[in-house]
């Protein structure tokens, strides 16, 4: 009798995990044929050094936007997001990182993160300061994502790719690397 529950047990989560994966591909495969009011050029931020950093300046560029977070797991992703920075930026490519404490993994305060960023990361690319990306008080532009896309980080290092018309192209959760084939294709296709 345990040998029976065990094998179909094996089954059961086999078709589950198959019918997860396939539902998580259809959401991405509709961002598309939503007809979205505004642009992610409508929203600004502040930059971790406490400057505007209104996000019109890069109107017509596609941006690849994550939340992060120094004392998380997926930390190590900004060697990859450095890569793809170094890579794109003459594409066209804008890479941004929004600080986020929502997953309780950034207790620091911006000059610690950008210190934390620079000494083990060598970031060159754009940090914002410390934003919520979740909930009632979530930075504005990450309920727009969540209330048009129906998409919002479920932990650190959900990265957002928005295409040259501002809209959102694909999103991504922290297990998709900054190396992984679907993101390269995704920012492929919106720097071409």
């Amino acid at each position: 009798m345990y040998f029976l529950l065990k094998k179909n047990f094996k089954k059961f989560s086999f078709i589950f995990v198959l019918v997860v994966m396939l539902f998580g591909l259809t959401i991405n495969n509709n961002l598309h044929s939503k007809n979205v009011e505004g642009s992610v050029y409508n929203f600004s931020f502040k930059s971790i050094d406490g400057d505007n950093l209104p996000l019109a300046q890069f109107k017509g560029r596609p941006i690849l936007l994550f939340n992060s977070a120094s004392k998380c797991g997926f930390t190590s992703q900004y060697t990859g997001l450095q890569k793809i920075h170094e890579q794109y930026k003459d594409q066209g490519l804008i890479v941004i990182g929004v600080p986020s404490d929502n997953f309780n993994q950034e207790p620091g305060t911006e000059k610690e993160i950008k210190e934390f960023c620079m000494v083990n990361f060598n970031i060159t690319f754009l940090l914002t300061k410390k934003n919520n990306v979740i909930g009632n008080n979530a930075h504005p532009l990450f309920q727009w994502i969540d209330e048009n896309y129906e998409a919002k980080p479920k932990w650190n290092f959900y990265k957002f790719l928005i295409n040259k018309e501002g809209k959102m192209e694909n999103f991504f959760s922290s297990m998709v690397t900054p190396s992984s084939p679907e993101l390269i294709e995704s920012i492929e296709t919106v720097v071409n």
